[in-house]
């Protein structure tokens, strides 16, 4: 695996992340204070986009149940969440945003 490319960082706004679909996997990419995060996109509890939930600052609300989970860290904030979230190391490639699907940042 390693770097991928999956999406323009102009794409990804502070209350608007960007769903990615990378190598199977559903990744949200969020834009935090001027940092980019890759997190899981899928809520563990009811299979719903994340990256669709409501965002306060560095923490994202799950649309359909209210699970919270910090996208810079992928930890849990409230149920029914039931589990942390793997995150992804990301950087910047010219206008694109790259992330380590080969580097899960929780483990």
């Amino acid at each position: 695996m390693g770097w991928v490319s999956v999406c323009k960082a102009n794409y990804v706004k502070p209350d608007s992340p960007f769903s990615a679909q990378a190598e199977g996997k559903s990744i949200g990419i969020y834009l935090v204070n001027g940092e980019y995060f890759a997190m899981e996109d899928i809520c563990p509890h009811a299979n719903a986009l994340l990256s669709q939930g409501f965002m306060d600052g560095e923490i994202v609300e799950c649309p359909l149940h209210g699970a919270l989970f910090d996208v810079r860290t992928g930890h849990c904030l409230r149920e029914p969440g039931d589990r942390d979230l793997d995150t992804y190391p990301v950087r910047i490639n010219g206008d694109q945003i790259e992330v380590n699907l080969s580097i899960d940042l929780q483990g």
